[in-house]
């Protein structure tokens, strides 16, 4: 899709410093970059690379020197960088039309401008809004609510009841609404516990390749506005994560989580049950928190068992230095035997 630099800057809130009426057809990295691509530097260390690129156009930070380019100026230019590339990059369609393959149950609500592809199998009750698309494949159970602008991937799949809000993205492989791992031991064996609840999730939600989010046990599972989820996450039956949190890949929650507003997770970080993470919880990767523990608002820990991130750094640095304090006590020992 083409846009003028002035065109851009408008819906990105920057200012244009050069050729305003200059026409962009794309976003690329400096290095790939054509004439008519947009590139951006968020810092002064990035301008070598922007200024020898090919492009002409450069969103940049304030303190961005670019002598000869057209630039945006933005006071956060990666983020002016994204809001620009969805302006520029048309998204390929998932589905267009209803495939004839597709298999679609008699009392389904399927709004205009729907897209279903091949084999997909909708069931009875669903509701579909307008404009999503649904990939080859998937299956979307009985009763569940698929918003609007929804993009489903191919081989989804939903069990039934699963909501979502609109413009809400599912990455292929993932499965909504399983099962989740509750038992109750007695009489020798394991008793399955109820998994009677439903996952809620809210606009604007991505959701990633092959990450599975159980249903609720006798409450639901939701996911609030905003929430990016990794490949590869589990969410356990009964957890809540608060709007705009972001999880990166591998990471487990076991039951009854709650994760507040604007949470940060690195990657393979897994929680045990029932932990709480206040809103701006920031959780390193590989970490581990453990079951019932509180993560208070804004504080950042690492390490398992999870601990502030000033501890970790300062037990990592003697961690380092054990061989050679090994060796200290080796020698001590000698001379105390001498």
């Amino acid at each position: 899709m083409k846009k003028t630099a002035k065109e851009l800057a408008a819906a990105v809130g920057a200012t244009v410093e050069g050729n305003g009426d200059l026409e962009l057809r794309a976003v690329a990295s400096p290095e790939r970059a054509g004439p008519r691509d947009l590139i951006f530097a968020d810092s002064p260390k990035e301008a070598p690379r922007a200024q020898s690129s090919a492009a002409t156009c450069v969103i940049a930070a304030p303190d961005v020197e670019l002598p000869g380019k057209t630039v945006l100026r933005s006071a956060t230019p990666k983020l002016a960088f994204a809001k620009a590339a969805t302006l520029l990059k048309e998204r390929p369609p998932i589905a267009t039309g209803v495939h004839p393959t597709a298999i679609i149950a008699a009392l389904a609500q399927i709004s205009p401008n729907v897209g279903i592809g091949p084999y997909a199998v909708i069931g009875e009750d669903v509701h579909i809004g307008e404009d999503t698309q649904i990939g080859p494949h998937a299956v979307i159970g009985a009763g569940c609510w698929i918003g609007k602008t929804c993009r489903i991937h191919p081989r989804v799949t939903f069990y039934s009841g699963v909501r979502l809000g609109d413009r809400v993205e599912v990455h292929s492989g993932a499965v909504i609404g399983a099962d989740g791992f509750g038992y109750a031991f007695g009489e020798g064996r394991h008793w399955k516990f109820p998994q009677a609840g439903i996952v809620e999730i809210g606009d604007d939600v991505e959701i990633g390749a092959n990450t599975t989010i159980d249903r609720g046990s006798l409450a639901d599972t939701r996911i609030a506005t905003g929430v990016k989820l990794d490949n590869l996450v589990h969410v356990g039956h009964n957890c809540e994560i608060g709007e705009h949190s972001v999880i990166a890949a591998q990471v487990g929650l076991s039951g009854s989580c709650t994760f507040g507003k604007n949470v940060v997770v690195g990657g393979q970080a897994g929680f045990g049950e029932r932990c709480k993470l206040e809103d701006g919880a920031i959780i390193g990767g590989q970490s581990g928190v453990l079951g019932g523990k509180t993560i208070h608002s804004g504080e950042t820990v690492w390490g398992t068992p999870a601990r502030s991130l000033e501890k970790f750094k300062e037990q990592f640095a003697w961690q380092a230095r054990l061989p050679e304090l090994a060796a200290r006590i080796k020698n001590l020992e000698r001379n105390v035997r001498k």
